[in-house]
């Protein structure tokens, strides 16, 4: 019962064991499964339970030796894991089994380990990230996009549409050469003639209409338009102006900063916004050290990472961008993506992935950081919020997916990196143009 030396390829995390298990452990484990057998089997000319045992061996012979194997092996990779302090992250896969009565049983297990590394210095980390200034002319932007947002539209009468202006439409619009595209309907759109975010053939069919005129004119969609769904299409399209509109943008005073927020003044109302803008400026600053933390420790460490928590990064990571296409309304199989080459190329970043939360890991155990029982709930909470389910029933169904402890890891390494993050030196350097 000795294994043999472990076989370790360099810088790898697979391990092999040669292992055995005695062969009067194998003949007793035989004679019990053979003894359960004949408990229950049917053989024609006995009955149920009668039939010589020498003859069930004969019979079930590879049920026998499948049942010893199964109730033997896993125990014996088990001791043999605990001896040597190894921790498996895969389920080891058994090959080269030797099995023949009265001789020991021998086996290969084949699985992947947690890596062992020395944790470099993480408590004295200095990174830099970029000095943002908000500036008078940053919070002028944004009160502009607020009063365009606070913009209203006021019909206007007796002339024809010009550039600048936004036309009310009704409109239908037939896919040329139909395929899978749908017709569009709308019955109440504004297009802004002339501007430059406008289709050419809206705003050249357009200028000069009238209130009340039908126009008729076909448009085809540049390769690169946003919407997926009509990009490289052409559609014919029948129009109807229901009216012509102006943009009328609110006076800039006091009266507009209490319409659109809880400031009582225009200068308060700026104040609020600087404070907002150097807020986020201040959260992406924060976010963009963590990051930098993250590839210093990385770089610090080099370990061999598990295959296996590569390949299941790897797959998060592609799960991400069917996701988020799937967020923009796009059908992930009608695009045109080579989904296998896509994800192949997200192992660099999936075996950083990977060091970074092993790394993590370990920090979290040196310094005792663990998930409290209510940043759990709290976490629990904010999901049935965004569900529309009740506390208990996301737990349930986080209990039962097996993702309570993923939650809780993911939560673990957040606050070791937060407590990195207060820890670690922060210097900001002038942007650089």
């Amino acid at each position: 019962m000795h294994p043999s030396e472990d076989h370790m390829t360099e810088a790898t995390c697979r391990r092999e064991l040669e292992l055995e298990i005695a062969a009067e452990e194998v003949q007793k484990a035989m004679e019990r499964v053979a003894r359960e057998i004949a408990r229950v089997a049917r053989v024609p000319g006995f009955r149920p339970g009668k039939a010589p045992v020498t003859l069930i061996r004969r019979r079930f012979a590879e049920d026998i030796k499948s049942e010893v194997l199964q109730s033997l092996v896993p125990d014996r990779i088990e001791k043999a894991l605990h001896e040597q302090k190894m921790v498996s992250v895969t389920q080891p896969q058994v090959d080269k089994v030797d099995f023949a009565e009265g001789r020991p049983l021998k086996f290969r297990a084949v699985f992947e380990v947690l890596p062992e590394f020395e944790l470099a210095d993480y408590k004295n980390l200095e990174v830099e990230v970029e000095a943002v200034k908000i500036n008078d002319a940053d919070v002028e932007k944004t009160l502009a996009e607020m009063r365009e947002r606070a913009a209203s539209f006021v019909p206007v009468e007796g002339r024809t549409i010009a550039d600048g202006d936004y036309a009310q439409l009704k409109l239908v619009g037939t896919p040329v050469g139909g395929g899978s595209s749908e017709p569009l309907q709308a019955e109440n759109v504004l297009c802004h003639i002339g501007a430059e975010e406008t289709i050419d053939a809206f705003n050249e069919n357009l200028r000069g209409a009238q209130v009340g005129e039908h126009k008729r004119f076909e448009v085809r969609y540049p390769e690169d338009y946003p919407d997926p769904k009509l990009a490289a299409k052409v559609y014919n399209y029948a129009v109807e102006v229901v009216a012509l509109k102006e943009k009328k943008l609110p006076e800039l005073n006091d009266e507009f900063a209490k319409d659109v927020s809880d400031a009582a003044t225009l200068d308060e109302l700026r104040g609020k916004i600087r404070q907002n803008l150097e807020a986020a400026r201040d959260q992406r600053q924060k976010e963009q050290a963590q990051d930098r933390i993250v590839a210093t420790l990385i770089a610090a460490h080099d370990f061999p990472v598990p295959e296996a928590l590569t390949e299941h990064q790897m797959d998060v990571r592609l799960e991400r961008a069917v996701r988020s296409l799937a967020a923009q309304g796009v059908d992930p199989r009608a695009v045109n993506v080579d989904w296998v080459s896509l994800r192949r190329r997200q192992r660099d970043r999936a075996v950083e992935d990977v060091k970074a939360e092993l790394i993590l890991d370990r920090v979290a155990t040196a310094e005792n950081i663990d998930a409290e029982e209510q940043e759990v709930e709290r976490e629990i909470a904010a999901l049935a919020q965004r569900s529309g389910e009740s506390a208990t029933v996301v737990r349930a169904r986080l209990t039962k997916q097996g993702a309570l402890d993923r939650m809780k890891s993911k939560l673990r390494s957040e606050k070791t990196l937060e407590w990195i993050y207060r820890n670690t030196r922060i210097r900001t350097a002038e942007a650089k143009s």
